[in-house]
């Protein structure tokens, strides 16, 4: 059974229902959202001690873009959000 579970809402009348996406405790979850400048890429997956974490950075896309973390932490636990927007990879 999945644990993590994602949503592309539909806008299109051409398209009837969203695009949706799985991932696994094992295999985490990746979004990527792409413009000419550069892409968002969130990762969920579980850590170590078995808690569903996040991790929200920019990255290059097609050589254009800077690559730094934006956010991480514990999901929907606001207190564990690190903003780390200095932060190079």
């Amino acid at each position: 059974m999945s644990h993590f579970y994602g949503i592309l809402p539909s806008h299109s009348t051409a398209r009837k229902h969203d695009a949706t996406a799985r991932g696994h405790k094992t295999t985490g979850m990746q979004a990527e959202a792409c413009a000419w400048g550069g892409k968002i890429v969130t990762r969920l997956y579980v850590d170590s001690e078995g808690r569903d974490c996040f991790r929200v950075q920019m990255e290059p896309h097609h050589g254009h873009g800077d690559a730094r973390v934006i956010a991480s932490g514990i999901v929907g636990d606001a207190q564990s959000v690190n903003l780390s927007a200095d932060t190079l990879i």
